[in-house]
């Protein structure tokens, strides 16, 4: 392997911080129920630590950014908190977009949004549109998301494609079949964040993960502050990314 195809930095070079940070926000509900209070104040004052983290990947240089919002599993839980869920992202599109604008954020949307009504779909559609100049960060909002939906749903898109014609199976790549996927068009994350201690993806980026870093953080969501995106990102650069090239 000649140095010019090693994905690893040279010795001594600078750090530069991961292009694509996940973070799986947990804990919210944990938080509440610690306090006392409804678990609708833990998801609210999560919004808040998804503020941080934003404001925090944009300081660091990071140029993606994606959130696990609200999964398609979540839709499963209590009414009323899928309801609190539900106006909590209004009430963050509506506040939001013209900050996110400001501070040159540009807001991608991944998973069923349309689940959420139509009336909560067209705003995330403007926010999109507002948003589309910005380039200091690529925020990826995850929202009734799901990973093997996907993948199947973009398995599904494949095999149509071949039965019309327009695609060799036998000549597809993963760069190809990436392309039908949500993300088309986004760097898979280097380093994939999740807090309150637990350690699994929950069928987050099932297929772009497969090269992340990960960091399991005992904090839970609503208390995730910078030093916490600094901490991982350190842990992110202690560690030597092999890219199954070597044992």
């Amino acid at each position: 392997m000649s140095a010019a195809s090693d994905p690893r930095p040279a010795t001594g070079a600078p750090q530069a911080p991961p292009a694509h940070v996940a973070i799986i926000m947990d804990g919210n509900r944990r938080w509440a129920e610690g306090r006392g209070v409804p678990v609708a104040l833990g998801h609210r004052a999560g919004a808040e630590a998804a503020r941080r983290a934003v404001q925090a990947a944009a300081e660091a240089g990071i140029g993606w950014l994606t959130l696990f919002a609200f999964s398609s599993e979540n839709w499963r839980r209590p009414m009323e908190e899928v309801s609190a869920l539900s106006g909590l992202l209004r009430l963050y599109l509506r506040n939001e977009v013209a900050g996110l604008v400001r501070d040159g954020v540009k807001l991608h949307v991944i998973g069923d949004h349309s689940r959420f009504g139509a009336d909560l779909s067209a705003m995330v559609a403007d926010a999109e549109k507002a948003t589309a100049g910005g380039t200091r960060l690529n925020l990826v909002m995850a929202l009734s998301y799901g990973a093997r939906d996907e993948i199947l749903a973009a398995t599904q898109a494949v095999a149509r494609a071949a039965q019309a014609g327009t695609l060799d199976p036998d000549k597809l790549t993963e760069a190809q079949f990436g392309g039908f996927l949500q993300t088309a068009g986004m760097p898979d994350p280097d380093l994939i964040i999740r807090t309150s201690g637990e350690q699994r993806l929950s069928n987050f980026l099932l297929w772009q993960a497969a090269y992340a870093e990960f960091v399991f953080l005992d904090v839970l969501w609503p208390d995730f502050a910078a030093e916490d995106l600094q901490g991982a990102v350190a842990e992110y650069h202690r560690r030597e990314r092999r890219y199954g090239l070597r044992a």
